[in-house]
């Protein structure tokens, strides 16, 4: 019997939800929430915040973690078809970034409770993130590729490869450091070049983005405040270099915000994709305030945190409805 997503007259939402329809880029809500949690524990440390909100806060991001892997890993046991077909799409299939820098960034959240569990976290982390951007950049490099598939998405392998310092630069082992210095040098590159590629096409290309792609413009600010974090966690310091990184950032968040946020663009899981680059945003600038030191930066650095909590507290709601309702896990 054909059971695939031909649906009856009858059958509702709910009846359809099936985890054949999950979708990988839904542990976007993991690095936005672990993002969150880390922007809260450096607001307790510069501005004296309850220690209370980012345990909170990480405790959700490894929940949200757990079922989003138990989920993910009862679809590619029963339905292994649509992952392949997941992983192979141009441009979802570089979503299975998020998996990677999500197991990057609960590292982070850990971290404070067990050092051990933050380093075999980070470890797979690495492995898993370098493996993903090998498979990513070759195939990309066969050749063939449509330039209208040259989307903001495709940051996201690149901006895995950075997150490894992110979240690992002071890490004990003796070859950590080597491995942070290769994952910036590889990061780094692959934004440059991604980027550039990406800007051309939404420049040039007569075709303007899909509306539910629209949210993903704010990835285009990911590369310079990931960068920045990774920067000043392996050097341990805010120079001019990591200050420009930042800015450049901002000002990307700035030209995009009004695109971004439109009450015309219908709610999805894809709108996930606001909240990482959101997160790291939010971190650079609490970073960068506590190095400045100057009542303006510091206003901006919260004001930023405050919308980033409400953000997030949004994504949450809104995604909680979507799945109660059935739309999240239907047919596409």
């Amino acid at each position: 019997m054909n059971t695939t997503h031909t649906l009856s007259p009858a059958a509702s939402p709910r009846q359809a939800s099936s985890l054949r329809n999950l979708p990988v880029s839904l542990f976007a809500s993991v690095m936005g929430v672990s993002g969150l949690a880390t922007a809260w524990r450096q607001a307790g440390q510069q501005f004296g915040a309850s220690p209370l909100i980012d345990g909170a806060i990480g405790t959700l991001a490894v929940v949200l973690f757990v079922v989003l892997c138990v989920a993910y890993a009862a679809k590619a046991v029963l339905h292994p078809d649509a992952v392949r077909s997941e992983f192979q799409h141009p441009i979802a299939g570089n979503f299975f970034g998020t998996v990677a820098i999500a197991i990057l960034l609960i590292s982070s959240v850990v971290a404070p409770v067990s050092a051990r569990a933050a380093q075999v976290l980070w470890t797979v982390g690495v492995v898993t993130t370098i493996a993903l951007s090998f498979t990513i950049v070759s195939r990309l490099l066969r050749g063939k590729v449509d330039a209208g598939h040259a989307v903001p998405a495709w940051l996201i392998p690149g901006v895995a490869t950075l997150d490894i310092t992110v979240a690992g630069g002071t890490m004990p082992m003796a070859w950590a450091r080597e491995v942070n210095l290769f994952s910036m040098a590889v990061g780094t590159m692959l934004a440059l070049v991604f980027f550039t590629m990406i800007v051309s096409r939404l420049i040039h290309h007569h075709e303007k983005l899909a509306n539910d792609m629209v949210p993903s413009l704010m990835i285009l600010t990911a590369p310079f405040e990931v960068g920045f974090l990774a920067y000043t966690h392996f050097f341990q310091r805010v120079d001019s270099f990591a200050a420009m990184l930042f800015y450049f950032g901002l000002f990307v968040f700035f030209s995009l915000v009004f695109k971004v946020f439109k009450r015309s663009i219908p709610f999805a899981a894809g709108w996930w994709a606001l909240s990482f680059p959101m997160a790291a945003l939010s971190n650079a600038a609490l970073r960068y305030a506590q190095h400045v030191d100057h009542v303006a930066v510091t206003a901006l650095a919260l004001a930023l945190l405050a919308f980033l909590s409400v953000l997030i507290a949004v994504l949450l709601f809104r995604t909680t409805r979507l799945l109660a309702s059935g739309k999240l896990l239907g047919p596409k």
